[in-house]
């Protein structure tokens, strides 16, 4: 009889502790769903291009079913959903294009910016088709918008965002490295590998410094992409398309499902 009333108490408590985890991991649950609206802004890395599936009414927007940004809102199911980044969007363009569906019950906003407005494209154009020199002045001259000019963009786009958007968790999310360094590797020179990386790390670090300055999150996906990069085997990166040489660098579909979505479902 002792030992029945042990029993019980000891599964009674059992029991209660159950419901107790249970009851907290849905509280720990719960942010990941967002109670309010949902905005994705940004440019082509947010918009998908790359992953295929592209949404007819977006036009040259190239916004993807595979992107990031659709993906998390058909898992978590906000209250709504507004998916405005667009291929070639610079930090001009999502303030004059993107930003209508902000509003005081958007609780979650993601975006990616900064890469075209310092010269991504002319870039890459440059690295793959000229010399090596060529290259590494090319991102030279990046590399000065990205440290003088870059950051009083984001400054002024992040302000109003934050003013549109006041209650909103805001996730700045960066861009990955292209190259797997050190591999033998058909196509770019490890010179312009490297120096390609290098620029993507500075951006990243201007950018996150830009988006702390605001209470914003970054998100990193050089950490996720880590393995994925070109001439790593199993890239997550188109190289260069030249059926389709929009696709060249941008993400597949693995990229945005693998790369880019767990750091914002860790981010949101």
């Amino acid at each position: 009889m002792r030992r029945s009333r042990i029993a019980a108490y000891v599964g009674s408590v059992l029991l209660t502790v159950g419901l107790v985890l249970t009851g907290t991991a849905a509280a720990q649950a719960a942010p990941s769903a967002a109670t309010g609206g949902y905005v994705a802004l940004g440019d082509s890395y947010s918009s998908g291009v790359g992953a295929g599936s592209y949404i007819s009414s977006s036009g040259d927007c190239d916004r993807s079913t595979k992107a990031y940004p659709y993906l998390w809102n058909a898992a978590n199911h906000p209250s709504s959903f507004s998916f405005t980044a667009c291929s070639g969007a610079r930090t001009d363009d999502v303030l004059a294009n993107q930003l209508a569906p902000l509003n005081s019950g958007t609780s979650l906003v993601s975006i990616s910016i900064g890469g075209n407005d310092a010269g991504f494209s002319d870039v890459m154009t440059t690295c793959v088709l000229q010399s090596d020199s060529n290259c590494l002045s090319r991102i030279a001259t990046a590399r000065s918008y990205v440290d003088s000019t870059l950051p009083g963009k984001l400054d002024n786009l992040y302000s109003v965002i934050r003013g549109k958007a006041p209650s909103a968790r805001v996730v700045v999310i960066g861009y990955p490295r292209f190259y797997k360094l050190g591999q033998t590797c058909l196509g770019l020179s490890e010179t312009k590998r490297s120096a390609i990386n290098d620029a993507a790390d500075r951006i990243d670090t201007v950018i996150a410094k830009a988006a702390a300055n605001h209470g914003f999150v970054f998100g990193d996906v050089r950490t996720t992409f880590s393995g994925h990069e070109i001439c790593s085997g199993n890239s997550w990166l188109h190289s260069v398309d030249w059926l389709d040489i929009g696709d060249s660098y941008h993400p597949t579909a693995s990229g945005h499902s693998g790369g880019y979505l767990p750091v914002l479902n860790s981010a949101a």
